[in-house]
């Protein structure tokens, strides 16, 4: 089981203490959607004896709680730093900082204008099935499924199988960025069934001033950001962080492959 925050040295005592390292969550931390396995968990546990550690996603915190968390343990307890929603919603040792608004950011009458073009667009769709909520509305961002968020696990993998054969989500990208070419988003494809709408420059790297902003708060200034991610390649979400200057980027296939490159490079 997963340690209790309080039983780690401070942040400023590490012995890697200008290391950090973030993962990405589906398909880096646990399967998509999933749960972190108990071994996953320790792993991050010893881990975070040696260095900082912290997790960034596109989902909210809830779904994050889900699937890191225990019912006993806040995930917030579990890594030194969270960020939900790529870093608008985040956490350091437990305690939130400071958030932003998509919607005080886009405006509703904007908003109103994606919306109702995103579901226009998906009632013509043609898919296997269609469950409910094809638009979820997040702090910082929203979450667009052509399926539908309610689906099942095995609808999930079916549309994903479907996806990659017919290039549902890549055409209805290409749609919006073409209709609000003026709005100033980006629209990046991860996950299975879904792909995020958010302001440019609001992508994964947003989490990066946080970490950066250590310096300031325990004067730990972290010179090596280990980037651990699933969906690397141009259009991914992960791809922005990964390819940034201030990172050292390792793509992974699956949770798995990330508990084997961290047990080499950290000799757990």
């Amino acid at each position: 089981m997963a340690q209790a925050a309080s039983v780690y040295p401070p942040l400023e005592e590490r012995p890697t203490k200008e290391t950090i390292c973030l993962f990405d969550v589906d398909g880096t931390l646990t399967p998509a959607r999933g749960d972190a396995s108990p071994q996953m968990l320790q792993l991050l546990s010893v881990l975070r004896h040696k260095c900082a550690i912290g997790f960034v996603g596109g989902s909210d915190l809830v779904k994050q709680q889900e699937q890191l968390g225990t019912p006993q343990i806040p995930v917030t307890s579990l890594f030194d730093f969270c960020f939900s929603e790529n870093g608008l919603t985040a956490f350091r040792l437990g305690q939130p900082l400071a958030s932003q608004s998509f919607i005080g950011w886009l405006g509703d009458d904007k908003y109103k204008q994606l919306v109702n073009f995103c579901l226009r667009y998906i009632s013509e769709i043609e898919c296997p099935v269609k469950r409910g909520t094809f638009v979820e509305f997040r702090n910082g961002m929203i979450n667009v499924s052509p399926i539908g968020r309610n689906c099942s696990l095995r609808e999930r993998n079916d549309f994903e199988a479907y996806d990659k054969a017919h290039q549902i989500r890549e055409k209805f990208v290409a749609a919006l960025k073409e209709k609000f070419s003026d709005f100033d988003l980006t629209f990046s494809i991860g996950g299975q069934i879904s792909f995020d709408v958010f302001p440019t420059g609001w992508d994964k790297t947003h989490c990066l001033q946080h970490i950066k902003g250590e310096k300031e708060i325990s004067g730990v200034d972290y010179k090596t950001i280990h980037f651990f991610g699933d969906k690397t390649s141009r259009g991914g979400n992960d791809y922005e962080i990964y390819e940034d200057e201030r990172t050292v980027g390792h793509s992974v296939r699956n949770p798995e492959d990330t508990m084997k490159e961290l047990r080499e490079m950290f000799d757990l």
